[in-house]
């Protein structure tokens, strides 16, 4: 559901997650793999729709899990027949957001509310739709459908986590963080990782480390190829002077990003990595990479900030 990206350290991007139906699957759409920046928080994507929230400046990066998730699938079975015209509308309302086609989306909302006015599917959809649309008056509509699509469903976890994101993106960081606790303890859910990233990134909103390593370490825990967890991780150690294992966590994540080349934000970390080891060959290796190939990044400016005064801590 996300296409190749890569934000900067200070942007806030939230992630929707989504666990494609049957029919969606069948669609071109596919998820690609982007990373985050260092206090980034969530991603949402159908497809590779990016539904970003505070984010600034968005580069090219390497992971690819998505915020938002967008399954069209109850976990109920009511009217099957009626359901099912439900479902296919709700996936094609899907494909339009991915478009940005949001007036013919709704439309389809809509049809699909028309068939089953209880498809706890449909009203997540529309809540991300109407959260995409980003006016004040659909922001607080897309709340009530958040909401709505809980209420319906208590199973359908994926509302958790997309409500999560609003939240988040509304800087609501103490609820968003209840909705990914409940996404991220939901065993058997597809997306329990991304909803645990999620959480670990709201936690590092609301200035909370240690909650924000535990979100991450049970991120690992459930997926050890996170790249967001181990790319958060290795900053937070880094800034509890953990050096060591700090390199090892770094060291997988560049095995994990191998072939899909390197970020500012992972030159970065090499670079304090290396002046903390007083690696000085590799320390300007990385420097030299970073401000020829990122020179207007944020991770370029506050490298030249240090270089200008070493004995200084890093901004």
């Amino acid at each position: 559901m996300m296409a190749a990206m890569m934000t900067s350290k200070n942007s806030c991007q939230f992630k929707y997650q989504k666990s494609f139906s049957k029919f969606y699957k069948q669609s071109s759409i596919s998820a690609a793999q982007t990373a985050l920046p260092k206090r980034a928080v969530l991603s949402a994507v159908f497809g590779v729709l990016v539904l970003s929230g505070c984010q600034t400046t968005p580069t090219n990066d390497l992971l690819g899990n998505s915020p938002y998730q967008t399954s069209t699938r109850a976990s109920n079975d009511r009217n099957l027949d009626q359901q099912e015209i439900a479902r296919v509308r709700t996936s094609l309302a899907a494909q339009y957001i991915r478009k940005n086609e949001l007036d013919t989306a709704q439309q389809q909302l809509e049809k699909a509310f028309a068939a089953d006015s209880r498809y706890a599917p449909a009203y997540d959809m529309m809540g991300v739709l109407l959260q995409q649309e980003g006016s004040r008056i659909n922001l607080a509509k897309a709340d009530e459908y958040f909401k709505k699509a809980i209420a319906l469903d208590k199973d359908f976890v994926q509302a958790h986590n997309n409500y999560g994101v609003y939240l988040s993106q509304t800087k609501r960081y103490r609820e968003a963080a209840e909705q990914f606790e409940i996404a991220g303890a939901s065993l058997g859910y597809e997306g329990r990782i991304g909803a645990l990233e999620n959480l670990g990134r709201t936690y590092l909103q609301l200035g909370d480390d240690s909650a924000a390593s535990k979100a991450f370490l049970r991120a690992l825990d459930g997926n050890r190829n996170s790249i967001i967890a181990h790319i958060e991780l290795v900053d937070l150690l880094l800034d509890q002077q953990r050096v060591p294992q700090a390199q090892r966590l770094y060291d997988e994540t560049l095995i994990l990003v191998q072939g899909q080349g390197i970020s500012p934000r992972l030159l970065l970390q090499g670079i304090k990595l290396a002046a903390a080891q007083n690696n000085i060959t590799t320390r300007q290796q990385l420097a030299q990479q970073l401000l020829s190939a990122y020179p207007l990044s944020d991770e370029a400016k506050q490298l030249k900030t240090w270089l200008n005064n070493p004995e200084a801590p890093w901004k």
